[in-house]
């Protein structure tokens, strides 16, 4: 599969590396280069690495997120997309805000600056730390995803499994804000055999 990244920070790098091992196609677009492991991906233009991928990771902190969506421009038209982002703003005196009204999650937000592209919530919910150590240990890592395209979640599921982790389908897009950050799912580091009933514990939260 080519597998187009954007926004590479650390977890893009270190997908990249994983999904490089695992046979795919992998380039990333505007990615600091302090980040990647020399020889992993080809570093290109964002509107480059958008074209490229049959499925594309956006990962970018979420102050760049319609930034890079608009340098992508078309090119996510009718594709998967893995949205790894969470929508807030981080700041050293107030910790983090939600950039989003309450009632919508990061990815439905991106849906609507996007619509074109065929959202699926996935690798949001941990850091790249936690991903390294878990990965491929059984028991798996279930890895949360939510979205309202059936070509999305079937990519997902894929590359969630060719990583060492287990999938876990949790809903519809407007469920993503369950993995956000604050919600009931984000870093829960959940077994894939208790991903069920902890999945709905979280869907009976009240917000």
């Amino acid at each position: 599969m080519r597998i187009g990244i954007l926004g590479a920070g650390e977890l893009g790098g270190s997908l990249a590396e994983w999904w490089t091992q695992a046979g795919h196609d992998v380039v990333i677009g505007s990615a600091p280069a302090e980040h990647l492991t020399s020889g992993i991906a080809q570093i290109v233009s964002v509107p480059e690495a958008a074209a490229f991928g049959d499925v594309v990771l956006f990962a970018p902190d979420w102050v760049a997120a319609h930034t890079l969506l608009d340098a992508a421009a078309g090119a996510l038209a009718g594709k998967p997309v893995l949205d790894a982002t969470n929508p807030v703003v981080w700041s050293d005196e107030n910790g983090y805000q939600r950039a989003v009204p309450d009632d919508l999650s990061g990815i439905e937000t991106l849906t609507a600056w996007a619509p074109d592209a065929h959202w699926v919530k996935a690798f949001n919910t941990f850091s790249p730390s936690v991903l390294r150590r878990r990965r491929g240990r059984d028991p798996l890592l279930a890895e949360f995803i939510c979205t309202d395209h059936r070509d999305a979640r079937g990519a997902a599921t894929r590359l969630i499994q060719d990583v060492g982790f287990a999938p876990f389908f949790a809903g519809q897009a407007s469920n993503a804000c369950l993995t956000e950050t604050g919600g009931p799912l984000q870093m829960r580091e959940v077994d894939v055999a208790d991903a069920t009933a902890i999945f709905a514990r979280a869907v009976g939260t009240t917000w």
